[in-house]
């Protein structure tokens, strides 16, 4: 390559600084597939109720996170790629899901070093979660846990719905949004069904009660 006197050099350093480029990606890919792996860990364990487990994860988790954002320091282009952001979207999920099913405060953006888009991603993700654990509430007979969760639910979407920006903004947070809603309301509608089952047992068995106690008055008569 002898025609343009520069070009060899300026394609060199290109190579090299796309070499160093590839290299990042390539671990930002492998960290990526490993945050989403410790957040799918933590919510299965937060739904078994191992919440020791589920918050061992949760600091595994944060560590790849926070390895994840030095190693793109220099390449916010990287950084911003939805692979990576979708990651960090599964962290918060996680970690909302967590706080939130034992009552606990909702871990904050900043602290988590997460942009707002992704936050509020992660926090409408986590209402399918939480729909997962009043289904598991009302099985249990523990319908007023169930309501305190449907009340969390309701929370989140009622900020989600007023976040209304363009898509560049907040990077498809209405269709995420229009999810959540339906997962809400179906969850409502079970909700009620297994408030009215119970009103129909309590009513049953008060009625069996009292058959019971008619029949051992008539024996009393008749002896």
């Amino acid at each position: 390559m002898t025609g343009i006197p520069n070009l060899e050099a300026i394609s060199e350093r290109i190579r090299a600084a796309f070499e160093v480029k590839n290299a990042a990606r390539d671990q930002a890919l492998s960290r990526s597939r490993e945050l989403i792996r410790y957040c799918a860990m933590s919510i299965r364990a937060v739904h078994r109720q191992e919440f020791d487990l589920a918050q061992q994860l949760l600091e595994q988790a944060r560590q790849v996170a926070d390895a994840m954002r030095a190693d793109l320091a220099g390449h916010p282009d990287l950084y911003f790629a939805g692979y990576t952001q979708d990651a960090l979207k599964e962290f918060v999920e996680a970690s909302a899901t967590f706080a939130l099913v034992q009552d606990r405060p909702l871990p904050e953006p900043e602290a988590m070093g997460i942009e707002y888009n992704t936050y509020l991603a992660g926090l409408a993700e986590a209402v399918g979660e939480l729909r997962r654990h009043v289904v598991d509430r009302i099985r249990a007979g523990e319908l007023s846990r169930g309501d305190r969760l449907m009340e969390m639910m309701d929370d989140i979407y009622d900020v989600l719905v007023t976040m209304d920006y363009p898509d560049a903004i907040t990077a498809g947070l209405r269709r995420l949004t229009d999810v959540a809603r339906g997962i809400i309301e179906r969850t409502r509608g079970d909700l009620m069904i297994a408030a009215r089952q119970e009103k129909l047992e309590s009513a049953l068995a008060a009625f069996e009660g009292h058959l019971h106690g008619m029949n051992q008055t008539g024996k009393d008569a008749a002896q």
